[in-house]
């Protein structure tokens, strides 16, 4: 008994999943059905920006509740709060990129500098921003806030390049970063939550000028792809990795 109980006391599950090669199909999933979904609402039903904003605000406000009071990590749960933070990162940052208009360019600095900040404090308060420790209420606020400004800075970022070279051509840049960021986990020995953070950044970009790629006019070199269609695709997508594979909570062993 007293081994046993040691060594459990030596391990605190997280309340988010562990990182896998599942675990970041489902985040680029996840980031490209924010963009087709949040502009499903803004642009389809043409609500605007800032309605759209207010509704995903509201969804993941709920969301994040609900995770924080779970008092272990849920797969659906998580990612329904990763699904709210794509959507409304989606719908905030087209707000203030061309409704406020500041800009591709200026939205990206605003919110580099805010995700920058949330980490600074984040390890700050904490003394780690890695996401296997994220296992109490306050780590969670942590957790989830720096979330949301890399979604929005994700949206304003994969606007601002595909705006230049187009939607292909920045799939395959966000794409080769994100392979160089893999490369260096395994062949160097830069600090695994440096590269954790940037592969979840670059994964929004990324999943914001795929899913534009998809739904776009074909006159501004998209597919033309109804956004309802893409979004209900990638949903069961989602919902197909979530049930058909095994997730298990991070563990952070002490």
């Amino acid at each position: 008994m007293g081994p046993i109980m040691n060594t459990t006391a030596k391990e605190i599950f997280s309340k988010v999943p562990e990182v896998t090669l599942i675990f970041w199909i489902i985040k680029i999933l996840a980031t490209t059905l924010g963009e087709t979904g949040g502009d499903a609402v803004s642009m389809s039903m043409d609500l605007g920006y800032l309605v759209g904003t207010a509704i995903f605000s509201g969804v993941f406000a709920v969301a994040v509740v609900v995770q924080i009071y779970s008092w272990k990590f849920h797969p659906v749960t998580y990612w329904v709060t990763i699904i709210a933070t794509t959507t409304l990162g989606t719908t905030l940052a087209d707000y203030a990129d061309r409704s406020l208009g500041i800009g591709y360019m200026g939205g990206s600095v605003f919110l580099l500098v805010l995700l920058l900040g949330s980490l600074f404090v984040w390890h700050r308060a904490m003394g780690t921003i890695a996401v296997e420790t994220v296992s109490s209420p306050k780590t969670e606020i942590f957790y989830w806030v720096t979330i949301l400004f890399s979604q929005t800075l994700g949206t304003a970022l994969g606007d601002w390049v595909a705006d230049t070279e187009g939607y292909a051509a920045s799939a395959f840049i966000f794409g080769g970063l994100l392979s160089a960021t893999a490369l260096a986990f395994y062949k160097t020995n830069i600090s695994r939550t440096i590269l954790f953070w940037t592969a979840f950044i670059l994964t929004r970009p990324l999943g914001a000028v795929v899913g534009d790629l998809l739904d776009k006019p074909i006159s501004e070199g998209g597919f033309e792809l109804s956004r309802y269609s893409v979004t209900v695709v990638l949903m069961a997508l989602i919902l197909f990795f979530i049930f058909a594979f095994k997730h298990n909570a991070a563990r952070n062993v002490h």
